[in-house]
């Protein structure tokens, strides 16, 4: 049987110059920083997608959505395989509440250029491309 890799969305939020990360929990990447995010169901359009998974997980809005850049990301010792969509956008009201706790330990703001350790395997490739979320 053909394996096929999952769809993944995650959302870059900014706001006041920092950008919003989760600490995993209980899943692929525990332990690790995260944006907030999630599986693109089928036929859902990744903009929608990232609204939605923000609402369950931060309970936050979010506005001036953009696509942003995609990173092929394959987690060996899990066997699992995604290509995740970021969207970027920014924060339009609420502050981040963990609604997941059984996936998410803490919600915090960092900067990009200060970001915390272990990052989500997705987020050290967008790092080795270069990708900067405040040069967009």
């Amino acid at each position: 049987m053909r394996k096929l890799p999952n769809v993944g969305v995650g959302v870059i939020i900014k706001r006041d110059g920092k950008i919003l990360l989760g600490k995993r929990k209980n899943a692929h990447g525990d332990g690790s920083w995260s944006f907030p995010g999630g599986h693109l169901e089928f036929n859902e359009d990744p903009k929608d997608c990232a609204e939605r998974e923000v609402m369950e997980e931060v309970g936050i809005n979010i506005k001036n959505m953009k696509t942003g850049p995609y990173t092929n990301d394959v987690f060996k010792k899990e066997n699992k395989h995604y290509i995740t969509l970021y969207i970027l956008a920014e924060l339009d009201s609420g502050e981040p509440e963990v609604l997941e706790p059984d996936k998410c330990e803490r919600w915090e703001w960092f900067s990009w250029n200060n970001l915390p350790s272990p990052l989500f395997i997705p987020i050290q490739n967008l790092l080795k491309q270069g990708y900067d979320p405040f040069k967009e």
